[in-house]
């Protein structure tokens, strides 16, 4: 399955895109996409929350299927 992925702020630098189409297994979930990226930033990606097709959310055990647009959202500072 394809899943639309949006990167932001530190997710963006970590990962070195703004925005990637990932294919993942069908079943996958948020931690199992975590698990796929293969992050050089484990630390900053435990501590995101995630917008999955406009619905926030910090679940990774959430299931994604296909054609879903997920946003990784680092925690920010600001106001």
């Amino acid at each position: 399955m394809q899943v639309q992925v949006r990167y932001f702020a530190a997710a963006k630098a970590a990962t070195g895109v703004a925005e990637e189409t990932r294919v993942l297994p069908a079943g996958a979930t948020i931690g199992a996409f975590l698990d796929d990226l293969g992050s050089t930033s484990p630390a900053m990606f435990a501590r995101c929350s995630f917008i999955v097709n406009g619905t926030a959310t910090t679940d990774r055990a959430r299931v994604l299927t296909d054609g879903d647009s997920l946003d990784v959202l680092p925690p920010f500072a600001g106001g």
